[in-house]
């Protein structure tokens, strides 16, 4: 007997501008669809890729972010005799800063508890879906995999030991997301950043961090948009995205509350107030862009955006 679970992870936005590594929310629409399987008959513990993105990932199950996690999981709950089959619907492009492996790595080890009766609940899902990260781009890291399990907003207070914190916006903020049909290797994202910071840039960007969290909590939307100033990852990053401080002044002057990068790149985030704001502002960057010599995709989203969960409906691609 074959037993079977799909579910839809969500993208997700990281680092919202100042708190790199530490915060990220989930997008409402985008995402990538996984379905594990678990068979009495062996069904060779593959990994089936399709999808627009398919030629993208590894084939390869333990450097599959979906495969590597699901593994993880298995291993930790003593049960890596149980033959599981592994479906990964790819719709969110690789080196997108959606958070694409994240996504694939969340729908994995939330369909794969669903299927072994819910042993874990859904924030101790999170170490798991960390280890797909550290096969995809090395780097074992939560703010991707965190919203896109979870939903949200969440800031990760703590990797060792790991403490995630989900935390309540409130309503009225859309976030627009543009992607240029570029791709960003987190890899060459993260590899511009070894060079040390000064303390003093340090000490800003931890205020801004703060800052930001008192914002979005109380609703004061411009010391959000004020504390929106990433001093670390997006100086060295911009090299990466041609047109960015285009695309950024060009959302700042439609009305937004405040932009950066989305991730490692090269997406790019604006918040906004209200669907009319966030429309302009999506407009506005997708034209920066092309004037750049670049299309885009637009995504338009609550910031309150719910994660994972089990799906028999349609979701849409991104090119």
């Amino acid at each position: 007997m074959k037993k079977s679970v799909t579910v839809f992870a969500p993208a997700t936005v990281a680092n919202i501008s100042c708190g790199f590594d530490i915060m990220g929310f989930a997008l409402k629409g985008a995402g990538d669809i996984v379905t594990v399987s678990i068979s009495d008959a062996g069904v060779n513990n593959e990994i089936i890729l399709m999808g627009r993105y398919a030629g993208s990932v590894p084939a390869v199950r333990s450097r599959n972010s979906a495969g590597a996690s699901a593994d993880a999981m298995l291993a930790a709950l003593g049960k890596q005799e149980i033959n599981v089959q592994i479906t990964l619907e790819k719709n969110l492009p690789v080196g997108s800063g959606l958070g694409s492996s994240a996504a694939g790595s969340a729908a994995s080890v939330y369909a794969l508890n669903k299927l072994l009766g819910s042993p874990l609940d859904t924030k101790e899902l999170i170490p798991f879906a960390m280890e797909g990260e550290r096969a995809a781009c090395g780097t074992a890291h939560a703010d991707n995999v965190a919203p896109s399990l979870l939903g949200g907003f969440v800031l990760i207070r703590s990797y060792d030991p790991l403490d995630i914190i989900t935390v309540k916006i409130p309503e009225g903020i859309q976030c627009v997301v543009i992607h240029p049909h570029i791709e960003v290797k987190t890899s060459d994202a993260r590899r511009v950043l070894r060079k040390d910071f000064p303390l003093s840039i340090v000490t800003r960007q931890s205020a801004n961090t703060a800052a930001l969290m008192t914002g979005l909590l109380t609703g004061d939307f411009d010391l959000v948009g004020r504390s929106m100033d990433d001093l670390l990852a997006e100086p060295r990053r911009t090299q990466l995205i041609p047109g960015f401080y285009n695309a950024k002044e060009a959302a700042m002057q439609a009305g937004a509350i405040g932009c950066g990068i989305s991730g490692s790149g090269p997406s790019v985030f604006a918040l906004c107030t209200g669907n009319v704001s966030a429309e302009a502002v999506g407009s506005a960057m997708q034209q920066a862009f092309l004037a750049a010599g670049l299309s885009s995709d637009l995504i338009i989203s609550p910031l309150m955006a719910p994660g994972a969960s089990v799906i028999n409906n349609e979701i849409n691609d991104i090119q």
